[in-house]
């Protein structure tokens, strides 16, 4: 694959699996809002406080197993981020109310917050580094890829298992860990590092970067209202204000991340031809004219249309970010900045689903309005946040990155 070695495929494969299964557990809950709902007797805006909670806390899980990483290598924390959230994907099923439900909604978003940081920073620094837009893509369309996943299980067992049962089948994750044991090496960059007893606490960096810490957050933040603003209530959109069932929902949500995938691939490849900046800003703001089609188009075939396109622009736009983040920071802080500020940049956006929610509760039920609202506010913020910020194309990360072994 791209002429890597069996070490460097394995790490892309493994990254790329973590981040899909991650996202495959968090949107299991954005199929299954209104039947909680119902199972708990409250309005879906109640239930939406599970996303907001799961997001909220992220950043405690990035902070805590990116310096574990830091200190111990990228690979065996991984392998107990993994486990960790796994398990408590599996005892959300066993919920007996719903206070229960959100408690370990909060503990399973903890969890939740270690991965991107720790599997992208394992992939950037293994991969050589004129792969890196390419790997940035494919990495990131794992999220996507993991919303896909979700949407084919829903579609064909949550008739037959109920809400439980997918919560039973979200702990699927933990059969990653045999192949991340066996056939994933450490992060030679790590290796590397270590041997030269090379660290750097978190604090300093944050004191002497403070401009680009605070810049990050808040083009994440913006980031994050682009992608949960255009997919957390799209379902609950499908079904309440279409009154699609489970199974055009399920079609809508799988050709909707089949866009997601291609267009991540395609910009981040992209970026390396025209650089991080200019791949960001074409895809973030070539999804202002989708959004009529996206939200306010009538039928199935359109609406489906429209949620190809937005998806493809939305992730088009995130693939290049793995790769940017990493490349903007310092050294020695790769398994936790980029992780951190992704994840307090979440821990802002993570009021979009109640936010939406809300709106559309006091206009006749249109998520459609609230959705378009966010959608092409945070389009025009991060093409603005992104033409004052540094391209990175080209930059090296330690020559270590690419030895061969």
């Amino acid at each position: 694959m791209f002429g890597w070695t069996s070490r460097q495929r394995n790490v892309a494969i493994a990254s790329f699996l973590s981040w899909t299964l991650d996202a495959f557990d968090f949107f299991l809950l954005v199929f299954l809002l209104s039947d909680i709902a119902a199972a708990y007797h409250v309005d879906i805006k109640e239930v939406t406080l599970a996303i907001l909670l799961t997001l909220a806390v992220r950043p405690i899980g990035a902070l805590l197993f990116g310096r574990a990483a830091e200190k111990f290598g990228r690979k065996p924390v991984l392998m107990v981020n993994i486990l960790c959230f796994s398990i408590f994907e599996l005892l959300t099923a066993a919920a007996p109310s719903l206070a229960v439900f959100l408690v370990l909604r909060v503990i399973y978003g903890i969890a939740m917050g270690g991965v991107w940081g720790v599997a992208s920073s394992l992939a950037m620094e293994t991969i050589p580094d004129r792969s890196r837009g390419m790997m940035s893509g494919i990495f990131q369309a794992g999220y996507p890829f993991g919303y896909l996943l979700a949407a084919v299980v829903y579609g064909l067992v949550s008739d037959i298992v109920g809400w439980r049962g997918m919560f039973v089948i979200g702990a699927v994750p933990i059969f990653l860990l045999p192949f991340i044991y066996f056939k994933v090496q450490e992060s030679p960059v790590w290796l590397a590092a270590r041997q030269r007893h090379e660290s750097t606490a978190l604090l300093p960096v944050l004191k002497t970067h403070w401009k680009l810490c605070v810049y990050l957050v808040i083009l994440m933040a913006a980031f994050n209202f682009f992608s949960h603003g255009t997919q957390d209530l799209y379902p609950s959109f499908l079904k309440v204000q279409h009154g699609f069932d489970a199974h055009m929902v399920s079609i809508i949500a799988v050709s909707y991340n089949i866009a997601s995938i291609i267009g991540g691939i395609t910009f981040g490849a992209l970026s390396e031809r025209i650089g991080r900046k200019k791949a960001i800003i074409i895809a973030a703001l070539l999804s202002l004219p989708v959004i009529p089609l996206w939200a306010f188009a009538g039928g199935s075939w359109t609406l489906g249309l429209g949620a190809f396109l937005m998806q493809f622009m939305v992730q088009g736009a995130w693939g290049v970010i793995p790769s940017y983040l990493t490349e903007l920071v310092p050294a020695n802080t790769r398994a936790v900045l980029p992780g951190f500020v992704y994840q307090l940049g979440n821990l802002i956006a993570s009021v979009n689903a109640t936010l939406q929610a809300y709106i559309a509760e006091n206009h006749g039920q249109n998520y459609g309005l609230a959705m378009a609202i966010v959608a092409g506010t945070v389009a025009i913020v991060i093409a603005v946040l992104v033409s004052f910020g540094r391209d990175t194309r080209g930059q090296a990360l330690n020559t270590a990155g690419n030895v061969k072994k």
